[in-house]
Order: C-alpha cells, then structure tokens, then sequence
C-alpha cells in the first residue's frame, strides 16, 4: 500500500486493514496509541484480537457488511470522534479504516444550506 508523508504526521489515529482484519498499516499516531499493546508490531496481526468479545463480535459484522461505525469516547478526561469505514480499490471493498480523532468537550455545530 502507498504511504503518504502527510498521514504519519496527521494529528489523529489512522488504522487500517484488510477485510479479514489483517492491520496493513497505521500513521505514528495510532503507533504512540497502541504502544502499550505493541504500536507498529500489531501490522500484520487481526484487528480482531485487540478487542474484548462484544466489540470483536460487532467489529467482525462490520468487515462482513462493510458498514461504517461513528461514535464518540471519553478517556482519561479526552473526548475523542472513532470514525471506522469502509475503504476501496479500485471500486472493490478493501477492508476498514479506523479514525481517532481528539474534540473539545463542546464545540459548535452548524446547520448549513
């Protein structure tokens, strides 16, 4: 897979895998993340066994569906946006990408048009 220079200094998490899971890559971000689960050594290993039953059994349905998955979390006082969806080539499914973005506590909201 190509790697931009912009993504490993991208202020977020970016994760991404393959449809069966399989972690292909992940910006320095995502690396400093899940270092204390490995950081960059989780490349090559299943997305799927980095998480408890609930959300792996959730996660598995969204690679089978391709359905995209947006929430957001609270950690050690850091609100955060987890934006998961489906990426392609070329027009075909090619798995996930995971985004972790930090938001205020509050911020505004705009309707427009």
């Amino acid at each position: 897979m190509e790697k931009h220079a912009w993504i490993d200094e991208f202020p977020g998490s970016i994760t991404v895998c393959d449809p069966q899971g399989i972690i292909l890559e992940m910006n320095d971000y995502a690396a400093r993340m899940f270092a204390d689960d490995g950081g960059r050594k989780l490349i090559g290993s299943n997305v799927l066994d980095c998480h408890p039953e609930a959300a792996r059994t959730k996660l598995k349905r969204m690679l089978e569906s391709g359905q995209r998955n947006v929430y957001t979390i609270q950690k050690h006082g850091i609100k955060k946006l987890i934006y998961q969806s489906p990426w392609y080539r070329d027009g075909q499914y090619a798995g996930f990408v995971e985004m972790a973005l930090e938001i205020p506590a509050e911020m505004p909201h705009f309707v427009r048009g």
